[in-house]
């Protein structure tokens, strides 16, 4: 299988199983000379962990990180910087009563018609249990970002039926989206999506939702156009997450009903700089950062792992249904945990851009 790494100078690669004995990351690219926070590094990962409430997944895995090189006092070495994640909460004995059926929404059947062999326990490779790894490096990536000044959050924008409603500066994103079970920013919202998912939850069911990430402080530059666009670089990276299935940026969508006179961010000069006047390109034009705010949206539809009965197929193609085994641990909304994962990808796309662009002359 290939296809592990991400990036292009600051590069990583993972790997391992859901159920596995451990998962990784290994990090080349890393600049020397950067101090690196470990107790904030290992406090990333766990934000992610399963287990943390009582509306994610009831697997714990307190995702203890190793770091087996590149980092020295504390430092950055300029070497490849190699995590170890040991799985310690793993139970595969669930999986095998349903080993040979077509998991709907899973990805059994497309490894399996491209491989001819799946590692059934938690979805293998397949499984979110991978993205540790991510939130691990992009915990390194962000921690570096925050040196040159910039500051990013991810957040739940909405959950099923209910949207939260605000536009918050990066600030407030900092301080208040942690507080909430659901890692919404508005209150009210936070306290109707979470019954949303308690009443999901107990008719066997799952529920999707939507993670906004905004990156403030940007510099002007970050991205090159056609292949390399900093949008396109970013669309890849949140589509890579399991689960995702949509990407916008800026106004998105909603530009479609919109005239080019609304939707233009008109030009400005403010404090002698050159500024514009509205953001619904979300920072981007071009391809190339423009210094105002990066702001984009990312889908996640509901969790596949459901407890409600389901008609499907065995590998021999015979019709049967899947009822998941009783004690099976699964997210109600797999987009709660996602937030952190977007966060992560997206300090990796950034620091990759900006470590590029120190390649090349901007006149």
């Amino acid at each position: 299988m290939a296809s592990n790494s991400f990036g292009n100078i600051f590069r990583i690669t993972t790997w391992g199983e859901s159920h596995g004995p451990a998962i990784g990351v290994v990090i080349d690219g890393c600049p020397a000379g950067f101090r690196i926070d470990t107790q904030q590094l290992q406090q990333d990962v766990c934000n992610r962990s399963p287990g943390n409430n009582k509306l994610t997944s009831k697997r714990k895995e307190p995702d203890k990180i190793e770091i087996l090189s590149g980092i020295f006092n504390g430092e950055t070495t300029g070497t490849p910087i190699s995590i170890l994640i040991w799985n310690q909460d793993q139970d595969s004995s669930k999986y095998e009563p349903i080993k040979d059926l077509y998991r709907p929404g899973h990805a059994n059947f497309t490894y399996l018609e491209k491989y001819k062999i799946f590692d059934y326990r938690g979805g293998g490779r397949s499984s979110g249990r991978e993205t540790a790894c991510r939130v691990a490096a992009g915990a390194i990536a962000k921690q570096i970002l925050a040196t040159q000044g910039i500051k990013l959050k991810a957040y739940i924008r909405s959950i099923g039926s209910i949207t939260a409603s605000g536009n918050w500066d990066i600030n407030h994103l900092l301080e208040n989206t942690q507080q909430s079970a659901v890692l919404c920013p508005d209150e009210i919202a936070t306290k109707q999506i979470t019954q949303q998912i308690i009443d999901a939850r107990s008719t066997g069911d799952s529920l999707g939702g939507v993670v906004e990430c905004c990156a403030s402080f940007m510099p002007t530059g970050l991205g090159d156009p056609i292949y390399e666009k900093l949008e396109a670089k970013l669309a890849s990276a949140m589509l890579s997450i399991p689960a995702s299935k949509g990407f916008e940026i800026g106004s998105g969508f909603n530009a479609t009903t919109s005239s080019g006179y609304d939707n233009n961010d008109t030009f400005t000069l403010k404090d002698n700089k050159v500024s514009l006047t509205s953001n619904n390109s979300g920072g981007v034009l071009g391809g190339i950062s423009t210094g105002e705010d990066l702001i984009f949206k990312v889908a996640f539809k509901p969790t596949s792992s459901i407890f409600k009965q389901q008609d499907t197929v065995d590998t021999k193609g015979n019709k049967t249904t899947l009822n998941l085994p009783t004690g099976s641990r699964h997210d109600p909304c797999i987009a709660i945990r996602a937030v952190f994962v977007v966060e992560a990808m997206t300090a990796l796309v950034l620091l990759d851009s900006y470590l590029a662009n120190k390649l090349v002359t901007l006149k």
